[in-house]
């Protein structure tokens, strides 16, 4: 499986029985996208879960990133073959940076380089960002061109839109992954979703989500339960009228979720 799908199982802040069930969970309901980082301290239970599933490994798309410690061209390689052990797998479809490099302590064409390299060595199918604001997918873009970039892996829901850097990356042609495209569960709380998931018979994290797939981003959300992930699956089939949509294009608040200290200067 080559193609990035448009919608995933995220892994963020699962942590031991919790990731490995709704690994598994997400992998009998039909997912086929399981994402997961270095940082999160969990692809060797994603990988225990890949393992026990019985789903041909051909048959699913993994994504991993690779953390800043690791960015620079002597680390990486040796950071993505640890992950590939934990995974239980020997190659990932998707690796990705998973923030630019602090301070800008290694260049970005650095580790894209590098990440090429992981490639070229069968280590991965595709490489890609995350994180990245226009100043530094630009770099990107200059050290290995954007058809060498399979997606930028940014926050995006209802609340927070990145129009500028949604608009960049569709003019350069790199495909938007959202990650927290359920606002870490706001938009259940919000009086024009919930209205939108009414007049649809669907949950508000079901519009939500086919909002985010009908702008042609692809969605990471995660769940710790099997009816939410059930039900977050089935929003590739909702379509929402364009008046849906516009009403939630006019949520956007600028309200970033994610934030730490070494982010860089956000669009």
């Amino acid at each position: 499986m080559n193609t990035l799908p448009r919608l995933g199982l995220g892994t963020f802040r699962l942590q031991d029985r919790a990731a490995i069930d709704s690994v598994a969970n997400g992998l009998e309901l039909g997912y086929r996208h399981i994402d997961t980082a270095q940082i999160y301290g969990n692809e060797a239970e994603v990988g225990q879960a890949l393992a026990a599933s019985g789903v041909t490994r051909g048959d699913v798309f993994v994504t991993t990133k690779i953390w800043t410690e690791n960015l620079s061209a002597c680390r990486l390689r040796a950071s993505l073959e640890q992950s590939l052990i934990k995974l239980r797998t020997d190659h990932v479809d998707l690796a990705l940076i998973h923030w630019p490099s602090p301070g800008g302590a290694v260049a970005v064409a650095e580790s894209m380089d590098a990440l090429l390299a992981a490639r070229e060595a069968g280590l991965t199918r595709a490489v890609g960002v995350s994180n990245f604001p226009i100043a530094r997918l630009r770099e990107a873009i200059t050290a290995v061109g954007a058809d060498n970039i399979a997606t930028n892996q940014v926050e995006l829901h209802p609340f927070l839109q990145n129009r500028p850097l949604a608009a960049f990356m569709a003019d350069a042609g790199i495909r938007l992954t959202a990650y927290m495209p359920l606002g870490h569960g706001k938009v259940t709380d919000d009086a024009t979703i919930v209205r939108i998931a009414r007049e649809h018979g669907a949950t508000p994290a079901r519009v939500a989500l086919a909002w985010s797939m009908a702008k042609g981003h692809a969605v990471i959300p995660s769940s710790t339960q099997r009816a939410n992930l059930e039900s977050n699956l089935r929003a590739r089939d909702l379509v929402l009228s364009s008046r849906d949509i516009a009403a939630i294009d006019a949520l956007d608040r600028g309200e970033r979720l994610v934030d730490p200290d070494f982010a860089p200067r956000w669009d």
